[in-house]
């Protein structure tokens, strides 16, 4: 058996739930499709700039689904997307813009985590945090989250952008680390229903720094979510070679240095 064979192999033992298949196909349910995702966002990002739209609250499903699962440990893909330059944009613009641009942008894309499947964890400044439950399947999980990452740089480019640019505000861009394992739920507090709920594992923290590797409209993934990838996704990435003392993690299950893959676009 070739390397890349055992590892593929190794990744999907990883699953919880046995006698997953290995074969998949990329998930084609989408709740919009790509041209008319664009027109919603341009809409709502307009009317945001133009008229102080504000957006439309939504249930806390994260919420809901973590105190399903609190003080347990839960297979998942984390996704971190960061939007870069907002501190140069915040000395260059006024106060009340520059928080219905940033606020746009988070909801924008937890709009785009939710029609991929996925859930919202939180907002932590200019960055969003999402994740995908990999329960029942980490190979939908890893392709949903792949596909999400690469909606949120269409979403920017093609949806927002275009409306920042007819009010001369710069383009956004942002960087998206996305890294799969086990993360356990944490309840800080006693009380079942009020008590703040959150995520915390190795998944959350390789993310995070995954993301802090990536260049500007970039998507970087770990090994763990490439090897889960449909061949045809797997296709669209590259390994990074680091230089010396670039990158230091190691995976958590061979000791050796963590894979990590950027997208080819």
């Amino acid at each position: 058996m070739s390397e890349s064979n055992k590892e593929t192999k190794t990744a999907s033992t990883l699953d919880k739930t046995p006698g997953v298949l290995d074969v998949h196909t990329p998930s084609q349910e989408q709740i919009l499709d790509s041209e008319s995702m664009i027109l919603e966002t341009q809409k709502r990002v307009w009317g945001a700039l133009k008229k102080g739209y504000e957006y439309t609250g939504v249930a806390n499903e994260s919420e809901e689904y973590l105190r399903r699962h609190v003080f347990s440990k839960v297979n998942m893909v984390v996704l971190y997307v960061d939007l870069v330059g907002s501190t140069t944009m915040t000395l260059e613009m006024p106060g009340e813009k520059i928080a219905t641009i940033i606020s746009s942008f988070a909801q924008e894309m937890a709009s785009v985590i939710r029609q991929h499947h996925g859930y919202v964890l939180k907002f932590v400044g200019d960055a969003v945090i999402g994740y995908f439950d990999a329960e029942e399947n980490g190979l939908l999980a890893s392709d949903n989250a792949i596909s999400c990452a690469k909606s949120m740089l269409t979403v920017i480019q093609k949806g927002i952008n275009p409306i920042l640019d007819q009010y001369d505000y710069p383009d956004l861009m942002v960087k998206i680390g996305v890294d799969f394992g086990q993360n356990f739920v944490v309840r800080y507090g006693a009380d079942v229903k009020q008590s703040q709920v959150d995520l915390m594992g190795p998944a959350m923290n390789i993310a995070a720094k995954i993301q802090s590797m990536a260049k500007p409209n970039q998507i970087l993934i770990g090994g763990d979510v490439y090897d889960r990838l449909h061949p045809t996704l797997q296709k669209e990435f590259i390994q990074i070679v680091w230089k010396e003392d670039e990158w230091k993690y190691r995976s958590r299950l061979t000791g050796e240095l963590y894979k990590v893959f950027q997208h080819k676009k």
